[in-house]
């Protein structure tokens, strides 16, 4: 077995903001493993917000050795974008060496098309209200948030697309304090679902407070070990790869999230469809879906995901899995 890492870069179609900051482009890497003549790859997104640096998850990867298959691969590299590509490129090797679709080797029924959002990135009242009205077609918007003076922008999206379905992204970008005062008029202007409105790690507030619309886990949910800590507090979680560390704990995560009775949105990093491609199974059933990363480049892998009135179709073979 020979494990590669190797970097790519996607240019966005418009710059890409988050109360964290902003992008052009989107720097993946991507990890490939063969064996037997079969090359099986995956994809990942670093995420500085989690301490993960394009030289850092290379590192990892290139530290592993020998033949690994999935279930070492949970206890040799940490929930991260490493573990990401590289257990989806071992599903990938699996399912070309069986000769197999990845979701008949994992037990799934046969994925369908599913109704993404399109997210609309933090900017001026103005732009996001432009914004909002170019993309007012989509049944489902999110919106980027996570100032304190982001009412303006909420009535802003609003007025742009006054028929589609909203969820709001703060990015742990409000306080206990912002969100309360802002809760009622997201209620008023239709938002169905709010995500990450408090920084991880200063979250306890949303156990003591109403929550009248449902609150998504995200940077405070990785795998199954942050569950227990998020009782109380949030309504829904956020399954994303590159914080589980790959398909075979996104899946573990959705079943045991569902069994403690919190609802699923399945998300992604600004990646290629190569990234989407294995969420995409995880998402089937999910409540929200946001898988619009390749939606948001200027360019994309060869076999690209298709995405049509339907929403976003499972990969081709010639992609994953």
């Amino acid at each position: 077995m020979h494990i590669e890492v190797a970097r790519a870069s996607f240019r966005l179609r418009n710059v890409f903001t988050i109360s964290r900051g902003s992008r052009t482009e989107a720097e993946v890497l991507t990890a490939r493993v063969t064996q037997d003549g079969a090359t099986g790859q995956g994809e990942c997104v670093p995420y500085a917000r989690y301490g993960e640096t394009l030289d850092s998850v290379t590192a990892q990867i290139e530290g592993l050795h020998g033949a690994i298959d999935r279930a070492a691969l949970q206890d040799a590299l940490p929930p991260g974008a490493a573990r990401n590509a590289v257990d989806c490129a071992l599903w990938d090797l699996e399912a070309k060496r069986a000769g197999r679709r990845v979701w008949d080797l994992a037990g799934l029924p046969p994925p369908g098309p599913l109704v993404t959002a399109y997210t609309l990135s933090l900017d001026t009242p103005g732009k996001m209200r432009e914004s909002a009205a170019q993309n007012a077609h989509r049944p489902l918007l999110k919106i980027k948030l996570g100032t304190p003076e982001d009412m303006p922008r909420l009535e802003a999206v609003r007025a742009g697309a006054p028929r589609a379905r909203l969820i709001v992204d703060a990015n742990e970008g409000w306080t206990a304090e912002v969100y309360a005062d802002l809760a009622p008029h997201l209620l008023r202007l239709g938002v169905g679902m709010v995500e990450q409105p408090l920084p991880a790690g200063a979250d306890d507030a949303l156990g003591e407070m109403a929550r009248p619309l449902p609150v998504c886990a995200d940077e405070s949910c990785h795998d199954r070990g942050s569950l227990p800590d998020l009782r109380g507090k949030y309504d829904m979680v956020n399954i994303k790869l590159d914080k589980t560390g790959g398909l075979t704990e996104a899946l573990a995560l959705r079943d045991a999230a569902r069994a403690e009775g919190y609802r699923v949105m399945v998300g992604c990093m600004v990646g290629s469809s190569l990234a989407m491609a294995p969420a995409v199974l995880v998402a089937q059933g999910a409540e929200v879906v946001d898988l619009d990363g390749p939606l948001l480049l200027a360019e994309d892998r060869d076999a690209p995901l298709v995405y049509d009135e339907q929403g976003v179709h499972p990969p081709e073979a010639a992609l994953w899995g």
